[in-house]
């Protein structure tokens, strides 16, 4: 062998035992788990309960860093912008899809700029209301908005959130017109929904299920494509009259767009594993939720898809942030 073939088979071998080391030492300190909601609320326990999980499996602590503000932007940007090392992740959820479209000029690329690691699962929109009010189901609310258009409010948590562009892609669908009225979160939005100033409220199944369980709200359609486990006895939307028709809140880690992917596939791998676990499943469906085993590629895709849906919802109904 030549000097030159032995220096190409060092070099080779030299990066073959690199690789395996990066593999096998990560991850070598605390993992921080971006988070751009308040604690307490869906994905601040989906981002716990996946968290505990790996740090069971990979030996280092998965800590939780709670940044709200700005639609979550702020913290998708903190993770952008993060050593690109594992050691960085981001608990996504559907605002990662919609932001790129609902603020202008858009504040990230999340298809470049990031990189899918894992879905999670998924909790369904629901449509709640007022025990008060006299709709038995979702024909006769669809009816009664019929007779008069824009006249019946809903709450939602915010401008652009995902509940507000879900029920407005179902207003499409149904050809009716609601009158939406923007809340700083769930919890007020539920308030005056409970307290009869607003006769609807859409909101993740997380934050309605105490309320439905002490009757003093109304499950009228949970917007997912099977029945849940919380609401069995409350029809899907396509159960409803709409076949095909789905809006869920999702959950999944991203991580910084250069992460090596030795990296990315052993975390994928990790969380796949968590998925399969009984404490996970059963904290999953503790929040209204499934959980959704899966590629990468799977919930790379899905990202893309709901951009481009989100981005005609915004672009049709001329949805303003907050």
């Amino acid at each position: 062998m030549t000097f030159a073939q032995w220096a190409v088979a060092i070099a080779a071998a030299t990066s073959l035992a690199s690789v395996s080391m990066a593999q096998t030492a990560y991850p070598s300190k605390p993992v921080k788990v971006v988070v751009g909601y308040a604690a307490g609320g869906a994905v601040d326990v989906v981002a716990r309960t996946i968290g505990q999980s790996l740090s069971a499996s990979l030996g280092q602590p998965f800590v939780v860093e709670n940044k709200p503000g700005a639609g979550t932007n702020i913290a998708v940007k903190s993770v952008i912008t993060a050593e690109p090392d594992g050691h960085t992740l981001l608990m996504a959820a559907n605002a990662l899809a919609a932001n790129m479209s609902l603020y202008q000029p858009a504040p990230f690329d999340a298809e470049k700029e990031l990189v899918a690691v894992s879905l999670i699962g998924r909790v369904p929109v629901v449509i709640a209301i007022n025990p008060n009010v006299p709709y038995a189901n979702v024909k006769q609310l669809i009816e009664a908005a019929k007779g008069k258009p824009n006249s019946i409010a809903y709450g939602s948590p915010g401008n652009g959130s995902t509940p507000h562009m879900a029920i407005e892609l179902f207003a499409r669908a149904a050809g009716i017109d609601l009158q939406h009225i923007p809340y700083r979160g769930g919890a007020p939005a539920i308030t005056d929904t409970i307290g009869g100033q607003v006769p609807l409220v859409a909101v993740n199944a997380l934050e309605v299920l105490p309320h439905v369980r002490s009757g003093r709200l109304k499950v009228l359609a949970v917007l997912s494509p099977n029945r849940s486990a919380n609401f069995p006895e409350v029809p899907t939307i396509a159960e409803s009259g709409f076949p095909g028709f789905e809006a869920s809140v999702w959950y999944g880690l991203v991580a910084p767009a250069a992460t090596p992917k030795t990296i990315v596939t052993r975390l994928h791998a990790e969380v796949q594993k968590a998925l399969q676990t009984k404490e996970v499943r059963e904290r999953m469906n503790g929040v209204g939720g499934e959980v959704v085993p899966g590629s990468a590629e799977m919930f790379s895709n899905l990202i893309h898809s709901e951009r481009l849906r989100y981005d005609k919802l915004v672009r049709e109904a001329n949805i303003q942030p907050d």
